[in-house]
């Protein structure tokens, strides 16, 4: 049996016989690979994706903030945590991560640490979100004006206890909200027994 920390996703660059753009999206593309892969050719197509950075905010109360808004693909008004694109050229992801609370949150944090990295649908496009931890939080002293699906943006705040439970039980459904609490609760329960 393999010793569990020696399990891990391992990079592997399959040969690419032909690469072509079939749509140039306003956010993302999609593209059509031909690679060589166990002796075969095959064909893929994904979404070509920025990357995207997200955060766990939690109070001095251990309360998660949370923001709910509407996803046209899904049909749904879902919660999530603040989350955006890696956009801006050059511009880190913990950086990145701040500018998301502040613009879909009006908030800041002190403190801020990472939490996980996940491909979100790795069979679908190459999508990594990172997400992060933020402590410490305050108003961010200005409000950013939100438009289209961010013009009604939802706030709330959830113990983190409350919103692991939600995602157990299937009322909260969102990937990258599902990692953040999950992944902060353990990052928690961690430091706690760490004393």
């Amino acid at each position: 049996m393999t010793e569990p920390d020696t399990l891990r996703d391992e990079p592997f660059d399959a040969p690419v016989v032909s690469s072509e753009l079939v749509y140039r999206g306003r956010v993302w593309d999609v593209r059509r690979d031909t690679l060589r892969y166990n002796g075969d050719e095959i064909v893929r197509e994904y979404v070509a994706h920025t990357g995207a950075a997200a955060v766990v905010a939690l109070d001095d109360d251990g309360r998660v903030l949370l923001i709910q808004q509407y996803r046209h693909p899904i049909r749904h008004r879902d919660w999530e945590i603040p989350a955006g694109l890696l956009d801006v050229a050059g511009e880190p992801p913990e950086q990145a991560a701040r500018r998301e609370l502040a613009e879909e949150a009006d908030m800041q944090a002190d403190e801020w640490s990472e939490l996980a990295s996940v491909f979100t649908t790795p069979g679908g496009n190459d999508e990594v979100v990172h997400i992060f931890l933020a402590r410490g939080l305050r108003p961010a002293g200005g409000e950013y004006v939100r438009g289209d699906e961010e013009a009604d943006i939802r706030v709330e705040w959830m113990p983190l206890a409350d919103a692991v439970s939600a995602v157990m039980a299937g009322r909260m459904r969102n990937g990258i909200l599902a990692v953040g609490v999950l992944a902060a609760a353990e990052h928690l329960r961690r430091a706690a027994a760490e004393g």
